[in-house]
């Protein structure tokens, strides 16, 4: 009696793992996609977050969606991400968006439109006030679709050759700058480069170009660029923050199961505060060693700073009215940003004013 009822209980064991196999199966099937960034792996910040993007969603998903991600280069130019994943070459891409502003000057409200959002501000308008929407409309034209992932925080304002003074210093200047900030140095005079991280530092030391900006401390000593101009300016106007995006190829985004889509989507918000989190912890003591070996911190003067925001809003009206992308992005970021900075002045700089004052006095 009791060799049947083993038996019994058993045979239904296997028949349930008979069924529950295959559902497990069909629920979770094996993914593996390809990820191309617009990063070298020298940039351990930005390319170490993808790689810490990737792991993240094997481990989320037990292993069965894998991602392997893949530096400038590798498959294909770090400006040449979005059209990689539009075209299907790839599945997936992290990369600035700002960079594709040719394509359409609503882009850069991707990755930060100059004199517009800092870190904080700019991920709340992207998840809590449409941004993200409407940039995804944006990239629904290019057969893609995105999601938010690391930071790089507020930006510094490159390195050059000369001292700028006067706005008349930007005349002629060859500056590498990146995305839409351009449009706004070629107003003033200047002559602005889009060039891949990689491809910075020759240009800069063959005198192919007379400035360029990357990102901060940790980013800029490792491409060395102290080696081939000493001044340091800052503050980078043109990124108050360095937003970058996971782009996702339509089709292939919409032929997830929706458990790996949310695993993308968690792990790129991980990635979030994964990489700005390590922007904030190695860009002071890299700043201190950038000193030493020889660079010069300026603040811009204050009628460049002024110069430059003058144009820029000049630019923002006239896109304003060619441009539906730009006028519905650029209406919803401005009421948000007068709201936010008087928030902030209550808030955090009168904490931070404070707290520097004390620092002063220690």
């Amino acid at each position: 009696m009791e060799r049947r009822k083993f038996l019994t209980a058993g045979g239904l064991g296997l028949a349930a793992s008979a069924v529950a196999s295959p559902a497990i199966a069909q629920s979770m099937p094996e993914v593996k996609w390809r990820l191309t960034a617009s990063w070298p792996k020298s940039l351990d910040t930005l390319y170490g977050g993808c790689e810490y993007f990737c792991k993240r969603v094997a481990e989320i998903t037990d292993n069965r969606f894998q991602i392997q991600p893949f530096a400038a280069g590798e498959i294909v130019p770090g400006l040449q991400v979005l059209d990689a994943v539009s075209n299907g070459t790839v599945e997936m891409g992290n990369t600035a968006l700002y960079y594709y502003w040719g394509k359409n000057p609503a882009f850069t409200f991707g990755t930060s439109l100059p004199f517009g959002l800092n870190t904080r501000q700019h991920i709340s308008w992207l998840l809590w006030n449409g941004g993200q929407d409407m940039l995804n409309d944006l990239l629904k034209e290019h057969n893609a679709v995105g999601v938010p992932t690391g930071s790089t925080g507020a930006q510094m304002g490159g390195w050059f050759r000369k001292e700028i003074k006067t706005v008349d210093d930007l005349k002629g200047l060859k500056f590498r700058v990146g995305g839409f900030a351009g449009t706004i140095i070629s107003k003033l005079g200047g002559v602005p480069q889009q060039i891949a991280a990689g491809d910075i530092y020759p240009a800069l030391e063959k005198g192919t170009i007379d400035a360029a900006e990357w990102v901060g401390p940790y980013d800029d000593e490792k491409l060395g660029f102290v080696k081939v101009a000493k001044y340091y300016y800052y503050p980078g106007w043109w990124e108050g923050t360095g937003q970058g995006h996971n782009i996702m190829n339509l089709e292939k985004w919409n032929a997830l199961p929706k458990h790996y889509q949310a695993a993308i989507s968690t792990a790129s918000l991980d990635t979030f505060t994964w990489v700005t989190g390590k922007y904030d912890s190695v860009n002071p003591p890299a700043l201190k060693r950038l000193l030493a070996a020889g660079a010069i911190l300026k603040p811009f003067p204050q009628e460049v700073l002024e110069a430059c925001y003058g144009a820029a809003n000049e630019i923002y009206a006239g896109l304003a009215k060619s441009n539906p992308h730009f006028a519905k992005m650029y209406a919803s970021l401005t009421a948000f940003r007068s709201e936010s900075l008087a928030w902030m002045q209550v808030a955090e700089l009168s904490f931070d004013t404070f707290m520097m004052r004390m620092r002063t006095r220690t």
